[in-house]
């Protein structure tokens, strides 16, 4: 296979997905600004895994370099990050989700309730995502996975840290390092904690 068709016939496709998805999310803050309310996420990225990132999570996982493999075995060639401001957000975007037409959740690892030795929170959910274009196996509508993470600030604020300051350094001092971001997780955690109590408690008196 070329080094430039990992994706076979089927990279216009998946952008079409990842923004067809994107555009339903986005939408989701218009129609609270409208109503007067709150807004569901603070901001969203997206993107389509490069060539190079693709092709090197199939050799990790011993996998062949094919479209097949990169499309139906591995799920995360699309990807999107929502960022809440609220950890009861996250849950709320998880059943807006869920209630999209054409969208169904696959898979769901919640590292919230169940936080990664390192510290490391989030929900991860797989989407299978219907589209009117045919997927590798010619089913149409066609299913795609949509791989999204979504978080509050401060867990994108750490994740985003550790991920630069553990796994890109070496050295004697990884232990210690990560011990420190362990700390800091778990600080970072109490903070949102008490962020939620704080706009439960408003929105008590609003009540």
């Amino acid at each position: 296979m070329a080094e430039s068709d990992i994706y076979g016939n089927f990279t216009e496709t998946l952008f079409a997905v990842k923004k067809k998805l994107e555009l339903q999310v986005l939408a989701w803050n218009e129609e609270a600004a409208q109503r007067g309310e709150h807004k569901c996420f603070e901001h969203l990225t997206s993107r389509v895994k490069t060539e190079r990132s693709m092709r090197d999570k199939l050799l990790r996982r011993g996998l062949e370099e094919t479209t097949e493999n990169a499309l139906c075995r591995l799920t995360d060639a699309i990807g999107l990050r929502i960022v809440t401001r609220f950890v009861d957000d996250i849950y709320r975007v998880k059943a807006k989700l869920a209630a999209l037409p054409g969208v169904e959740i696959a898979e769901e690892k919640d590292y919230i309730q169940n936080v990664k030795p390192s510290g490391y929170r989030s929900l991860h959910l797989i989407l299978r995502c219907e589209t009117d274009a045919p997927d590798f196996y010619g089913r149409v509508p066609g299913q795609f996975f949509v791989e999204v993470q979504i978080r509050t600030i401060a867990m994108d604020s750490w994740a985003s840290l550790e991920h630069e300051m553990h796994y890109k350094r070496e050295g004697g001092n990884r232990a210690l390092i990560a011990a420190e971001l362990k700390h800091v997780a778990d600080d970072l955690a109490s903070c949102d904690l008490s962020m939620q109590t704080i706009r439960n408690m408003i929105r008590e008196e609003e009540a």
